[in-house]
């Protein structure tokens, strides 16, 4: 069972891509593991009363949910706020490669045999790409994988790139020397195009990062990547599953063998203030949730898309994967 533990939660009133307003509240967190048996909810969070130290509630990230719950109620003398409910995608990495495959129908397959022979080709024939584990690679690794993540919308736009810091090195450094890490990089000659980091808890493989080149969109290479360290995960057969974390990406439901219901849910303390913030973030959730309906009503949805992640509208953007 993971710990709880103090941080500051940003929460973020966005606009699409854009991020208005931040307003950190101090909450107790934790996570559920993906295979962690559910806990009860009389073990989610404390009395009240109990809280110090400026602590304003509980936060629980990926707890596996029955039915819908309501986005906001009261439970316990708390604010009980549900932003994200989805469906947790992940991988029972508990069989072969050649049994795995046999999930996908066979138009899928080919599908995806397509692309690595048209990469393959697109590359001279061969597709050169490298798996990074042993402590000693992963600084190269992030070498590699921070010139791809520049060139990302997720960088340029949302500051969500791979995280680059000294401190962020050394814990992934720390992983691997546990064999807790996987990472890979997958080349065009000696030009990184995309990359994947998963760090590794209670046997699970954690999707974690992943960026691609826009300029090798149409290559896929996001895709070939994630197959390629697929096929490689169930080679080694040591971890129990592959885990693609919160929210519904066509790429993450592509892959998953399972999948089941899970909601982020918040505990908070019911003051005047913090009532303000939950429901003033619901409220810009909804409406930035209605602005993306009818701007897909409109037809622009796609243009501001691929705005977006490539800085023109020429630009075909791909799936998240690549």
């Amino acid at each position: 069972m993971k710990h709880w533990h103090v941080r500051k939660v940003p929460f973020k009133f966005q606009l699409s891509d854009w991020t208005l307003l931040t307003i950190p509240l101090r909450l107790k967190c934790r996570s559920i593991g993906l295979l962690e048996p559910r806990p009860l909810e009389a073990d989610l969070h404390d009395p009240v009363a109990e809280l110090r130290d400026g602590l304003q509630g509980f936060m629980v990230r990926a707890l596996p949910v029955e039915n819908e719950l309501a986005v906001i109620s009261h439970v316990g003398g708390y604010l009980r706020y549900v932003p994200l409910q989805y469906r947790h995608c992940f991988i029972d990495l508990n069989q072969t490669f050649e049994d795995y495959q046999k999930k996908f129908s066979s138009k899928t397959r080919s599908t995806l045999n397509r692309k690595l022979k048209k990469y393959a080709e697109f590359c001279g024939g061969n597709i050169r790409w490298k798996t990074y584990k042993e402590r000693p690679e992963i600084r190269d690794f992030f070498c590699l994988a921070s010139a791809v993540s520049k060139l990302t919308y997720q960088e340029k736009l949302l500051d969500a790139g791979i995280p680059g810091s000294e401190e962020f090195i050394r814990q992934a450094e720390n992983l691997a020397q546990d064999n807790k890490a996987r990472a890979y990089v997958l080349f065009h000659e000696d030009r990184p195009v995309a990359y994947l980091f998963c760090p590794v808890e209670d046997g699970v493989l954690v999707y974690a990062y992943l960026g691609y080149d826009p300029e090798y969109t149409k290559w896929s290479v996001g895709t070939v990547l994630q197959w390629l360290a697929l096929e490689q995960l169930f080679l080694e057969g040591i971890f129990k599953a592959f885990d693609f974390t919160e929210g519904q990406a066509d790429h993450k439901r592509l892959f998953a063998t399972h999948q089941k219901d899970c909601a982020n849910v918040y505990f908070i303390k019911p003051s005047p203030i913090n009532r303000l913030i939950v429901h003033g973030h619901h409220s810009m959730d909804n409406f930035s949730g209605w602005l993306g309906t009818k701007t897909q009503q409109w037809g622009i949805k796609s243009a501001v898309k691929r705005l977006l992640r490539t800085g023109s509208t020429g630009k075909k953007a791909d799936a998240e994967a690549g």
